[in-house]
This record gives C-alpha cells, sequence and structure tokens, in this order.
C-alpha cells in the first residue's frame, strides 16, 4: 500500500512538472521560431558553430541540476556521502544522453520529415568529444562540491531551444507555414519532455524510497 501510494506521489509530481514547465517551453519555441526567421538565410557551417556553443553549454547546466538533484535526494549537502561512481553515471547519462536525445535526435527526425538537404545527427559528445565531455564533468564537479537545483527556468530553456534550433538551421533552410509550424513543435517536444526528464524524473529514478535531503519540487525554479 506504501509503495502504491509512493507511487501515485511520483506520478503525480512529474505530471505537476511537466504541466509548470509547458508554457515556459512554448515561450521558448516561440522564441526560436523568430530567431529562425531572423537566420533562415544562415549557411549550413556557421550554424553549426552555433549549435557547437549553445549545446555544450545546455550539456553543463543539464550535468550540473541532474547530479546536484541526485547529489541532495539522496545523500543531503554532506559532499562525499555519495558515491562517485554512482553521481558520474547519473549526471553522465542524465544530461549528455538526454541533452543528446533533446538537441540532435530528435531535431534530426525532424529534419527528416521535412526533406532537408544537409539532415544530419550531429551528436556532440562523439563530434566535439574535447568539449561536450569536460563541460558534462565540470557540471558535475560543481554539483559535487555545491549542489544546487535552483536556476533560472528560462535559461535553461532557452539554451535547449536555441540548440535545438541551430541544428535544425544546420540542415538548411526553412520556408513555408506549414515547416515553420512543424519546426515549432518539435522545438517544442525536444525541450518539454527532456528537459523535464533530465531534471527531475531521471536522477529520482536511481534514489530509493526513504532516501533524501532535497523536497520533491527540488528542481523547479522560476
Amino acid at each position: 500500500m506504501n509503495d502504491s501510494i509512493a507511487e501515485n506521489g511520483v506520478l503525480k509530481n512529474i505530471r505537476a512538472e511537466l504541466a509548470h514547465h509547458a508554457p515556459f517551453t512554448a515561450a521558448g519555441a516561440a522564441t526560436g521560431i523568430v530567431l529562425m526567421f531572423f537566420f533562415r538565410d544562415m549557411s549550413s557551417e556557421t550554424a553549426l558553430k552555433v549549435f557547437n556553443v549553445f549545446h555544450p553549454a545546455h550539456v553543463f547546466l543539464s550535468a550540473m541540476v541532474t547530479s546536484s538533484l541526485y547529489q541532495l535526494h539522496k545523500c543531503g549537502r554532506v559532499k562525499g556521502k555519495c558515491g562517485l561512481a554512482a553521481l558520474l553515471a547519473v549526471g553522465y547519462i542524465g544530461s549528455v544522453g538526454i541533452a543528446t536525445l533533446s538537441d540532435s535526435l530528435i531535431p534530426y527526425l525532424g529534419e527528416l520529415l521535412l526533406s532537408m538537404p544537409h539532415a544530419h545527427t550531429h551528436v556532440g559528445f562523439i563530434e566535439e568529444w574535447h568539449i561536450v565531455n569536460p563541460v558534462a564533468f565540470a557540471g558535475i564537479a560543481l554539483a559535487y562540491f555545491a549542489p544546487r537545483t535552483k536556476f533560472p527556468h528560462a535559461g535553461h530553456v532557452l539554451l535547449s531551444t536555441w540548440a535545438t534550433l541551430f541544428h535544425i538551421l544546420t540542415a538548411g533552410s526553412v520556408s513555408g507555414a506549414a515547416s515553420y509550424t512543424l519546426v515549432f513543435v518539435f522545438l517544442f517536444i525536444a525541450v518539454w519532455l527532456p528537459c523535464c526528464v533530465s531534471d527531475i524524473v531521471f536522477p529520482l529514478l536511481f534514489v530509493g524510497a526513504g532516501d533524501g535531503g532535497a523536497h520533491p519540487g527540488a528542481g523547479r525554479s522560476h
């Protein structure tokens, strides 16, 4: 019975977080459409360079928050109480893995649907491994020494949205109302679900019942 109640509580929190994030994510996606209009003639090479700025920044922030949430829930604020290997695994997979899904794989599907001429996955932790992997570990290290989950949500949304946007622009230009609408949908999906999963759901999967430091809404920010 207690397990059932706890499970229902987790699902309720997840639904609440998804609902809480949706308006910010929609606003972020709208900024992406505006940027896409202004940069619609940007070359694929330039778009890739911009992507290689926003994607690592997104990975760093995601690694910091994912690791911090795990650290605070599992171990409290006592540095070193958490196993470093577990923190590295949760922080790395929860940031690099999910940011790759958000910034690279989901927009790639959109590029294929739009039949864009230069569709490519552009997986950062492989193609730019010397940048993406170090910033992920830097975010985890910051969480280990000074865990923090309160950050401007708008900042995270914009980083992820713009990384996704410029990934799409690496594949070519977009025109027409139908194409812009489809891009908006992919921008929304690419940020909304992965960001909530990365920052909230994923780290809590590794926190046993009764463990705790932070309250369930620790990952939420305003």
